[in-house]
């Protein structure tokens, strides 16, 4: 009973041992995996099949990946947009800042084709003014035509049609048609595989640029010929000169683009580092709590192994440490079949032993003959 007990004992010692082996080892593991895939926050197949509730995580999981991709796309967007020039302060805009040009058509058979326009273009010495006023006598209402040139900072361009259509896009700055550009290529997969900087035209791009392949570097040179002036908003208004019409005065909705109020909210946005450093710590929080989750699972297989099957596992334990050990100490043979007496008992054995000690009695003997001969010169 005694004899049986201290086996117990011994088995249980070494079974204490290999667990505190275990968790070490894991625990070097879970750094050295933290160093190498920070990212890597999904839970193991066989943890998911274990713990069935697990699937919940990986649905947020799933919904983070969509809201991390979402504000990167918000983020480039706010990036985008503060771009564009800002103007001093607060100051009042005055209405021909937001105009390039504006020209004004009057009947050409009232007014004859020397006095029928009105032109106003922009100028680098032009002051801004908040109106325009022009007068031409008259008694009779006359129809006019306005032609508005917007002048959008920075600049917009209008597509040819065909590549408007392909595109989705109409008129917009060369920055966004490139990205459309690039977003129609890189969906259509139309970039070589092989000679990434070219690009293989499909039967729509063949038809708008005319050739089956070119170069990214030949794409502006393209776009230069399917880039147009944006159209003049067109107004036309009849002027009266009924002393009973109540609608002499007219208002016309123009939509123009301005400074962001919540710009200056946008550039601390992008410079804080606040939200960065919060979720920082709480996605080192969920790696470790991953890093906890798989040495327990590692654990829990461990003491199922050995709770279902204590003999088979010792054994197969120690073969293991046999195999570690004969890989760090370089020891040739099997220490584990070496410390047992049948091991000694084979027939090969009186041999071996022979062999063995003449090989010693030569090596004494080679070794006398050397202390000898330089005793004897």
């Amino acid at each position: 009973m005694k004899h049986g007990t201290k086996t117990l004992h011994v088995v249980f010692s070494i079974f204490t041992l290999w667990v505190q082996r275990v968790v070490s080892l894991n625990r070097h593991q879970g750094h050295i995996h933290k160093r190498r895939r920070m990212a890597d926050k999904v839970l193991p197949q066989r943890i998911r099949d274990l713990v069935p509730e697990s699937e919940a995580y990986m649905d947020l999981l799933a919904f983070e990946r969509k809201l991390d991709q979402t504000i990167a796309r918000k983020r480039m967007e706010i990036q985008e947009a503060i771009k564009k020039p800002i103007t001093p302060g607060k100051q009042k805009r005055k209405f021909s800042s937001f105009f390039k040009s504006l020209v004004i058509e009057l009947d050409k058979e009232l007014y004859g084709p020397d006095n029928h326009l009105v032109e106003w273009h922009r100028m680098p010495t032009t002051q801004e003014t908040d109106g325009f006023q022009v007068k031409r006598p008259g008694d009779v209402s006359v129809k006019c035509t306005l032609l508005l040139m917007l002048d959008h900072q920075p600049p917009q361009y209008k597509l040819d049609p065909r590549l408007a259509r392909l595109l989705g896009v109409h008129t917009q700055t060369r920055a966004s048609i490139m990205q459309a550009l690039w977003l129609y290529i890189k969906n259509n997969k139309l970039q070589d595989s092989h000679e990434k900087e070219y690009i293989n035209c499909n039967r729509y791009f063949r038809q708008i640029l005319g050739c089956t392949r070119m170069r990214f570097s030949e794409i502006p040179m393209k776009l230069a010929g399917l880039l147009q002036h944006p159209d003049p908003i067109i107004i036309n208004h009849m002027i009266s000169v009924d002393p009973n019409d109540q609608k002499k005065t007219a208002c016309y909705d123009i939509d123009v683009e301005v400074d962001d109020p919540l710009k200056a909210q946008m550039n601390s946005f992008l410079s804080s580092t606040t939200n960065q450093q919060e979720i920082a710590t709480l996605e080192m929080k969920i790696h470790e709590t991953i890093e906890s989750i798989n040495q327990l699972k590692t654990q829990r297989d461990f003491m199922l192994s050995f709770s279902n099957k204590p003999q088979d596992f010792i054994q197969d334990w120690l073969k293991s440490q046999s195999r570690d050990l004969k890989l760090m100490t370089d020891v040739a043979g099997n220490p584990e079949e070496e410390r047992r007496t049948e091991f000694y008992q084979a027939p090969w054995v009186p041999e071996a032993v022979g062999r063995y000690v003449y090989s010693k009695v030569q090596q004494r003997r080679q070794e006398l003959e050397q202390v000898l001969g330089i005793r004897l010169t």
